[in-house]
């Protein structure tokens, strides 16, 4: 229900942002699916800039997860040791390397990827949509978790599954793919912490603007 008690369609009114950012790559600097499953872990609680200035020298010494499964902490840990929290990420990395052990056989699913280490809904949902994959839930990462209660299409949460739940409840599934990154891209550009409205394509329909700006 909006602030007006009437039920809005969602994915018209979202269409703006839906058209906007429709197929726009995620900021991880990824060129395949084993690099960007390898990069998706290492964001976790780190910037997609700093992901992406230490990848390059990382994917050069392991191209592939064949070569990362050879590998050991004491030969990884200097790749991602500017990385938050490197030194479970790098068990995690080599747990999934060894397990896995080919990138043909990454698996795209949603319970294929939450059952590996150090991959959640949020990071399952990231690599689906870059993989083109159907969509099993909305991608829910800090900027959604920020902007989508404030547009008016959830009630506020800090958790991140509960926000995935409850936009998945309010909005149609056919736009679930794209949504979550679309509202991302729309918080890391215009609605930031500190919103500029004036630059928004949502004011006609975004409960801040319309009960606190205007």
């Amino acid at each position: 229900m909006d602030l007006f008690g009437e039920k809005l369609n969602w994915e018209t009114k979202l269409k703006p942002i839906l058209k906007k950012y429709k197929g726009k790559k995620h900021p991880l600097e990824y060129e395949n699916t084993y690099q960007l499953m390898i990069m998706v872990i290492l964001s976790a609680q780190d910037s997609d800039a700093n992901i992406n200035k230490i990848a390059p020298a990382l994917f050069e010494k392991y191209s592939t997860l064949k070569s990362l499964s050879k590998a050991d902490s004491d030969t990884l840990i200097p790749y991602i040791s500017k990385v938050r929290n490197y030194p479970t990420k790098a068990k995690w990395l080599l747990e999934i390397a060894q397990t896995i052990k080919n990138d043909e056989d990454i698996p795209l699913t949603m319970d294929g990827l939450t059952a590996l280490k150090g991959i959640g809904r949020k990071s399952a949902n990231v690599i689906l949509r870059e993989t083109n994959k159907p969509a099993e839930g909305i991608i829910a990462d800090l900027h959604v978790i920020r902007v989508a209660p404030r547009i008016g299409i959830i009630k506020e949460s800090k958790d991140g599954n509960k926000v995935e739940k409850d936009l998945m409840q309010a909005l149609p599934k056919n736009i679930w793919s794209e949504i979550g990154m679309a509202i991302s891209f729309l918080g890391r550009e215009t609605c930031r912490p500190t919103p500029k409205c004036e630059e928004c394509l949502l004011t006609d329909i975004c409960r801040y603007y319309l009960t606190q700006v205007i």
